[in-house]
């Protein structure tokens, strides 16, 4: 296991409030930044309970039965499941140490907003949420919609990206991959 700051590539996360639109962004981003050649892996957190194994398939089947892990394998992809002992929030790191590195350019990162990495900030002022770069020093870029008060954090290096031209920001990730 690795820590999050010795990870061995590239690791940029996005962090907002709720309905900010993380998923959306990310669904506009992966197919360009993978048309710049990059290999993303994608680690995303939820908070619900989540099922994607089919309760009439035997690797459902399977694991119910007491597999802590389960690996289905096809010609087409591999599906990993990992039950946890007790229901309790995940560790980022424990999420990203099941990546293959090796085959990877840069690892995505949807929530895990109270975890220390670098990430971007998803900003919309219309939310009235507050600016989490304030809180957050490894945040290094703000995408938002509108002009937002820059005031209290003229004492950062913030780099301000315009949330709705996915070109600026695939240009800003692509860059930071390559640091």
């Amino acid at each position: 296991m690795t820590s999050l700051e010795h990870f061995p590539i590239p690791l940029l996360g996005f962090a907002a409030f709720s309905g900010t639109g993380k998923t959306t962004l990310i669904t506009q981003l992966l197919p360009e930044l993978t048309k710049r050649g990059l290999r993303i892996g994608m680690v995303k957190h939820s908070h619900h309970d989540i099922e994607m194994d089919n309760p009439n398939k035997d690797s459902y089947k399977l694991r119910k039965a007491g597999a802590c892990q389960m690996v289905l394998a096809s010609p087409h992809r591999t599906i990993l499941f990992a039950e946890q002992d007790e229901p309790a929030e995940p560790a980022l790191i424990t999420q990203l140490n099941w990546l293959n590195t090796n085959e990877l350019d840069l690892v995505l990162v949807e929530g895990f907003r109270h975890e220390n990495f670098t990430k971007i900030e998803l900003h919309r002022p219309s939310l009235g949420k507050p600016i989490l770069a304030n809180e957050d020093k490894y945040i290094i870029a703000i995408a938002t919609d509108a002009a937002i008060d820059k005031t209290a954090l003229l004492e950062r290096e913030l780099t301000y990206l315009e949330l709705n031209d996915i070109n600026v920001i695939t240009d800003f990730i692509v860059h930071y991959s390559q640091q």
